[in-house]
């Protein structure tokens, strides 16, 4: 039914909004990887609810409960079940969606599909499903850090609306990201973009933006051809997420506007190791990584719920007027970058399972 990611290492989420909580079954992680549930809750604080002026004001701690799969704070190798609580549902604020399609929300497409909905806050369509996700890509770099202890992930925003920045992916750390509200790390653009983001809100209405993500020190050959692509999966994974509407992988669309000879990564060797002079390729060739940074770029949508008056229809497909309540994000961007970094990590965490199966023999 969808609800399940990855072949070896198996992410399984589960909970609405305003249900009883959210959760996440991880199946396939090897025994004795050290985790806590502190190191959990680090990345749920990033991701979490009303964390800044410029996120719903829902107010939800987002307490993670490991309950099972680890022991002494080491994974057993069995299933990890993992809850989050829900706290702070206001399931009235909703009442009027109950018989109301939101514009360019799931509401209608949901229906169309089940012939039931669970309308209190967009249930299992909400971004809050995303908990089990973060939670879950804590454990895979833990795994990831076992096999390659340089690998690094680190997702920033270098879009929001009209206002662009180039970042230099190769040297940004996660503390410049993590040192403004708007996790972008050009100080300068993060502030027009708060701004932006803030006056936005005041209007009723929603920003979109674009998130990038850099993978260094990522080994050579993971990924699966001919299905089973690195950037296949990536894109899959990036594309799951709510409100996404665009990824591209190294060069991407600008790929198009070059000639072979300007886009071809030539082959070097450096430190004795097979390197490329360039990396349009974005570390992936032939579906499989290459050593170099891997590095993509995710498109997400301005917010649907807004609360401006908007035209739709109601259930009885009766013509309408809407104007949603509830608490929302104007941009989604700043929390989504936990989210991006968190499947990556499920998608290269899979991929390096199924490399050291393959390779067990060697």
């Amino acid at each position: 039914m969808g609800n399940t990611f990855g072949q070896l290492f198996r992410v399984t989420t589960f909970g609405e909004s305003h249900g009883g909580g959210i959760g996440v079954v991880v199946d396939g992680c090897p025994p004795k990887i050290e985790i806590a549930e502190a190191d959990i809750q680090r990345e749920l604080d990033r991701r979490r609810p009303g964390q800044s002026k410029i996120t719903t004001q829902r107010k939800e701690e987002d307490r993670c409960e490991i309950l099972s799969g680890v022991f002494e704070d080491k994974t057993l190798g069995t299933p990890i079940a993992i809850l989050v609580r829900n706290q702070d549902a206001r399931p009235q604020d909703y009442v009027d969606l109950a018989k109301t399609f939101r514009p360019s929300h799931a509401d209608f497409t949901y229906e169309a599909k089940y012939g039931i909905r669970n309308w209190q806050g967009g249930g299992r369509a909400s971004a809050r499903e995303t908990i089990g996700r973060v939670a879950a890509g804590v454990i895979a770099q833990k795994i990831l850090r076992t096999f390659y202890p340089k690998i690094d992930i680190v997702g920033y925003v270098t879009q929001v609306h009209d206002i662009t920045v180039k970042i230099d992916k190769s040297k940004v750390k996660i503390k410049e990201v993590e040192a403004n509200i708007v996790r972008c790390p050009d100080s300068a653009a993060a502030k027009k973009m708060i701004s932006l983001i803030e006056k936005t809100r005041q209007q009723g209405d929603s920003l979109g933006g674009v998130i990038e993500c850099v993978v260094r020190n990522a080994p050579v050959g993971l990924g699966e051809p001919v299905f089973d692509k690195l950037e296949a999966d990536l894109a899959k994974a990036m594309l799951s997420l709510p409100a996404t509407k665009g990824f591209e992988i190294g060069s991407g669309f600008s790929a198009t506007r070059m000639r072979g000879s300007e886009h071809n990564d030539a082959f070097e060797m450096r430190d004795d190791c097979v390197r490329t002079a360039t990396n349009f390729s974005g570390g992936i060739q032939g579906g499989i990584s290459n050593g170099e940074e891997i590095y993509f770029r995710v498109a997400f949508k301005p917010t649907a719920t807004i609360s401006r008056e908007q035209k739709t229809v109601t259930a009885s497909r009766k013509q309408t007027k809407l104007a949603a309540r509830g608490r929302h994000d104007p941009c989604v961007l700043p929390r989504a970058v936990p989210m991006v970094e968190a499947m990556a990590a499920l998608v290269l965490c899979d991929h390096a399972l199924r490399q050291k199966a393959i390779s067990s023999g060697k």
